[in-house]
């Protein structure tokens, strides 16, 4: 019997032995044996940039995926004009565009603005002068142009104003860095600053606007601006707003003193006949500290008063 289970497992064994041989002799010849001639040693891989395709097939375009049959060239997205098939960064999925609207999207466009945050007219016991107030900027949502002025106006004269020119740059939601020049006019003699600062929405809905400078002959200042709106109902607005002026060295010329030179306090109550266009009346109180009220009072001036106001607040 075991004799029998040998000469079985012999024959099963010759058996797959032949059909071994008969299916090597039916397989194709092996790529070096199809191809006779070519001398795979001598090929210069290096030159070969990975994802070229032979010279026989077309290279696939990107159209194929990561697992598809075609090769990706990596060294063509880097950098340089884009294919002729390149999607529209302005279109929808799947080609579709805004046809013959040629519309863009927002932060691809220019935009600009108005705002006279304050123009009036102040009162306070010993005179009567006016104020003006305003920003306006041009460019994107990212890069804009900024303008910021104020002033004094007394008997027809400029008394005192500052006015920026100022390119802005968005940084983070609601805030914005800002670099650029400041001239002092009016009173005295011109000073010229280099600016920069930063301004936006901080918690709570407060507008802020910090500002530092360096300006000639070592001159420095910091500018801290702070107001919030109350809204008492959808038209009738409360906005107390402070402002305070520091400098790093005296300017007698100017009448100036180091430290802290000057803090207003205002409150102002407006009504929004339309949401471009508000009257308001207000009061305000000015003080002036340390140098610059020495040279206040030198000048035979007070170092603090307090204004009554009215006034206009509109923008487009």
């Amino acid at each position: 019997m075991t004799n029998q289970y040998v000469s079985l497992l012999v024959a099963a064994a010759m058996a797959i032995g032949v059909s071994v041989v008969r299916a090597q002799e039916s397989a194709p010849p092996a790529k070096d044996e199809a191809m006779p001639g070519m001398d795979h040693s001598q090929m210069d891989h290096g030159q070969m940039k990975h994802g070229d395709a032979p010279a026989d097939k077309p290279k696939d375009n990107g159209h194929a995926g990561h697992g598809g049959s075609g090769a990706m060239d990596h060294g063509s997205m880097q950098g340089g004009s884009a294919p002729s098939n390149a999607r529209d960064p302005h279109a929808y999925s799947s080609g579709y565009d805004f046809g013959p609207l040629k519309l863009r999207m927002a932060d691809q466009k220019n935009f600009s603005s108005l705002l006279v945050d304050n123009l009036e007219v102040m009162r306070t016991k010993d005179k009567t002068f006016a104020e003006y107030d305003l920003q306006a900027w041009y460019g994107r949502t990212y890069d804009r142009v900024v303008l910021k002025a104020e002033g004094e106006a007394d008997d027809g004269k400029l008394e005192d104003t500052r006015t920026e020119l100022l390119w802005g740059h968005a940084v983070a939601t609601y805030w914005d860095t800002q670099l650029g020049v400041r001239y002092d006019g009016g009173a005295g003699p011109g000073r010229s600053w280099l600016a920069f600062g930063i301004q936006g929405l901080a918690p709570y809905w407060f507008e802020v606007d910090a500002a530092a400078y360096v300006g000639e002959e070592g001159r420095s200042a910091l500018r801290l601006d702070a107001e919030y709106e109350l809204l008492l109902t959808q038209k009738l607005i409360l906005q107390p707003k402070i402002e305070m002026n520091f400098y790093g060295e005296s300017d007698v010329e100017r009448g100036l003193g180091s430290g802290l030179s000057d803090v207003s306090v205002a409150l102002r109550l407006r009504y929004e006949i339309r949401r471009e266009f508000a009257p308001y009346i207000g009061i305000e109180r000015a003080a002036k500290f340390g140098g610059t009220a020495d040279y206040a009072r030198a000048a035979g001036k007070g170092t603090g008063e307090t204004r009554l106001l009215a006034g206009l607040r509109f923008w487009w």
